[in-house]
């Protein structure tokens, strides 16, 4: 017996939308072929659906706590500019001195390290052997600039496994630069 794989998706979706009550009064008549088992399709289009929808309110959250923080310290940065067409996995919010006072979930999850062992550490914890003083010194030096800057560097995670970083530095100012918001992902 061959499937129409339309006919099956369409079954699936119908079923999943009925009500509980619906469902019990029309399961008993639906059986399932003997010779092979299909995959729940629209499960899985639900699935992704649902997997990006939470990434999404992740985004949105993290987004939300920098406007917190920018509403506090009274920044002048334009923030959802900032977040214009920008992936990042990590965010961290240092102050002048490089500080960590912030990271998101997403830094927990790129680097191993819990929120609460960044928090008032700088960001130097998370370079190792293979990070370049080349590298290291290229940093301070566009950070002491105040200016955005784009670097590549090489940081280690918690169980010292080394990454390849992609660090997007943004200078926040209220009357001078007083924070620093990194936005990070891990590149191959």
């Amino acid at each position: 017996m061959k499937y129409n794989l339309s006919r099956m998706m369409c079954l699936d979706m119908y079923l999943s939308a009925l009500p509980f009550k619906e469902y019990k009064e029309v399961k008993d008549q639906i059986k399932p072929s003997k010779s092979k088992n299909m995959p729940l399709l629209s499960w899985d289009i639900f699935s992704q659906q649902y997997s990006q929808t939470l990434d999404d309110l992740k985004t949105e959250n993290d987004i939300k706590m920098v406007k917190l923080f920018a509403e506090k310290e009274k920044w002048q940065n334009e923030i959802d500019s900032i977040f214009e067409n920008q992936d990042f996995e990590a965010l961290i919010i240092t102050d002048i001195e490089q500080k960590i006072l912030w990271v998101n979930d997403g830094f927990t999850k790129m680097t191993g390290y819990s929120k609460t062992y960044a928090v008032n550490k700088t960001p130097k914890f998370l370079q190792g052997l293979n990070t370049s003083a080349d590298s290291k010194q290229q940093f301070r030096a566009k950070l002491n600039r105040l200016e955005p800057f784009t670097e590549i560097i090489t940081n280690y995670r918690k169980d010292n496994s080394p990454y390849t970083c992609e660090v997007k530095i943004i200078p926040l100012y209220a009357e001078n630069v007083t924070h620093f918001l990194a936005l990070e992902r891990q590149v191959v």
